[in-house]
C-alpha cells in the first residue's frame, strides 16, 4: 500500500485552502503527520526516510508518488504571491476514498486542524519547532521513531 499516495489524497480532499497544497506544503504536512503518528502510535504513516536539508524536512518521495498516480492526481503550476512558480496537487475524483486506518486519519486530521489557517511563515515556524528538526543537524536523516522516544522521555 502506498501510504504517501493515500495521505496526499486525504489532504487534497480535506484541506480547506486547496491553493495552499503545494509540493512543499504537502511534503511538510506529511512530515508533521508522520511525526504526530510516531509520538502517539510508535509508527509513521508512511515509510519515508525523512531528510533535513536547507528546506527543512524534504524528500522527493511525495512528488514521485503523485507523478506515479496521474490517474488520481493532477499537477498544476500556478504563480505564488511572489511571482514564482508553485506546483500544486489536485485530486481528480472527489469521490476517491483514501485507504487509511483510524489512527492515520486521526493524525492527518490533527495536522489539518493545526495548520490550515497558518500562513506560509507560521507554517514553517511550526515545522522547524518540531523536536526532530530542533534537535538535529542539517543534512542528516531523521529517525522519527527514535526522536519520538527521546521526546517522550523529555516530557
Amino acid at each position: 500500500m502506498n501510504k504517501i499516495k493515500e495521505a496526499v489524497a486525504y489532504f487534497t480532499k480535506n484541506y480547506l485552502s486547496k491553493s495552499d497544497l503545494s509540493n512543499a506544503r504537502i511534503t511538510k504536512l506529511i512530515y508533521l503527520s508522520d511525526w504526530h503518528h510516531a509520538i502517539n502510535y510508535q509508527s509513521q504513516i508512511t515509510t519515508i526516510n525523512w531528510y533535513f536539508d536547507n528546506y527543512g524536512p524534504f524528500v522527493n518521495d511525495v512528488f514521485d508518488a503523485v507523478c506515479q498516480h496521474k490517474d488520481i492526481f493532477n499537477i498544476k503550476i500556478i504563480t505564488n504571491i511572489y511571482g514564482s512558480d508553485k506546483t500544486i496537487f489536485i485530486l481528480k475524483d472527489e469521490n476517491y476514498i483514501p485507504v487509511l486506518d483510524e489512527s492515520e486519519r486521526q493524525s492527518l486530521d490533527h495536522i489539518i486542524n493545526i495548520t490550515q489557517n497558518l500562513n506560509w511563515n507560521d507554517f514553517i515556524k511550526l515545522v522547524y519547532s518540531t523536536y526532530p528538526i530542533a534537535s538535529s543537524q542539517r543534512y542528516t536523516h531523521l529517525d522519527l521513531l527514535k526522536k519520538a522516544r527521546e521526546y517522550k522521555g523529555l516530557k
